[in-house]
């Protein structure tokens, strides 16, 4: 049994559909625990709406809220009583394995090194996620928005955690690892990116070189993506306003006229097929990777189906996995460590 503390009021739709997703996700497997974190009259009712079990769900009062416009670090420190705060409390103080918030994600990350520390090994922890392919089953990419000046000894150590990401959540046998950059010669990019080359080709475990972001899409070539979290996050971004548009066009489109109309119908499985492989909802939330516990920052605008693969998909596997265990040991094992690099 997996126990995860759930920031019900951090999000562009919460409560609601934070507390929508936990029920969810408690309907769909008995593995797992939550405590829910933040006002305890408004939860109460939600947890009724949604005839949550008692037994397997808690509320924690918390009284204050962090909201998207506050300073990240100040926030954290001075709201003390927020609902992201007391969630993260709950896994530092052991009373839960992992937390999972929509809420701010410069606070969150502040608080996931305050409360959690990081993992032996990692100096600066990195976050990831999972960019859906048109031909794959998803790319892990990191740093997303974590560290926007990563130095190339730190790009390695995301190559390791991604790599055992991939293995241990993605169930990948042998992950590639590629470094993002503007062309797949070993010479192309910055100082960082060609530093960063040089490193992984002696230490990280099926490195296949540089890739440029459009192969990134394809699914075809690596099985995980490194990157520092200014390029990280602006690829993510991109990718998520460019499907968005193509959706928002088609729908439009398919509307327009009757004889689009009676096209999309013929279309429509193929559509929704399509649609959900790009939807990255399906993946849930993206992990901060290399903090001690689990710490899950789910997009602000998530719905409850986003939460519930997130708890599901990500949380309990990672737990049940022993992933961060595995992240300090590969860490040692490479020698990384023994060289003063941490």
């Amino acid at each position: 049994m997996v126990t995860v503390a759930v920031d019900a009021m951090g999000g562009d739709h919460a409560p609601e559909e934070i507390v929508k997703g936990v029920a969810q996700a408690l309907y769909s497997t008995e593995k797992i625990n939550v405590l829910l974190t933040g006002k305890d009259q408004v939860l109460q009712e939600l947890v009724k709406k949604y005839r949550i079990p008692g037994d397997r769900l808690e509320i924690i009062s918390a009284r204050e809220e962090i909201s998207g416009d506050d300073n990240p670090g100040l926030s954290i420190r001075r709201k003390k009583d927020s609902s992201m705060v007391v969630a993260l409390k709950q896994v530092s103080q052991g009373r839960a394995e992992a937390v999972l918030s929509a809420g701010n994600t410069g606070a969150l990350m502040a608080g996931g090194l305050l409360f959690l520390g990081r993992i032996y090994g990692v100096s600066r922890p990195a976050l990831l996620t999972i960019l859906p392919t048109f031909w794959g089953d998803g790319v892990a990419v990191l740093d997303v928005g974590a560290n926007m000046d990563a130095h190339p000894e730190q790009m390695v150590q995301y190559g390791y955690m991604g790599k055992i990401y991939a293995e241990e959540i993605l169930n990948k046998e042998t992950p590639r690892v590629a470094l993002l950059n503007v062309g797949t010669e070993n010479n192309k990019g910055n100082e960082q990116s060609r530093k960063s080359y040089e490193l992984f080709q002696k230490h990280v475990p099926n490195f296949c070189g540089n890739l440029e972001a459009n192969q990134v899409f394809t699914g075809r070539d690596a099985e995980v993506v490194v990157c520092d979290g200014f390029v990280g996050n602006v690829l993510l971004k991109t990718a998520e306003g460019i499907s968005r548009g193509i959706f928002g066009v088609l729908k439009e489109e398919f509307s327009r006229t009757f004889k689009n109309k009676l096209g999309a119908m013929l279309l429509k499985g193929a559509f929704q097929e399509f649609k959900n492989k790009m939807d990255e909802s399906e993946y849930g939330g993206a992990p901060l990777v290399g903090v001690k516990g689990v710490c899950i920052k789910c997009h602000g605008s998530s719905r409850a189906r986003a939460i519930e693969k997130a708890l599901t998909h990500q949380v309990y596997p990672w737990v049940q996995g022993e992933v961060n265990q595995v992240f300090s040991r590969e860490l040692q094992e490479s020698g990384w460590l023994k060289k003063g690099m941490n």
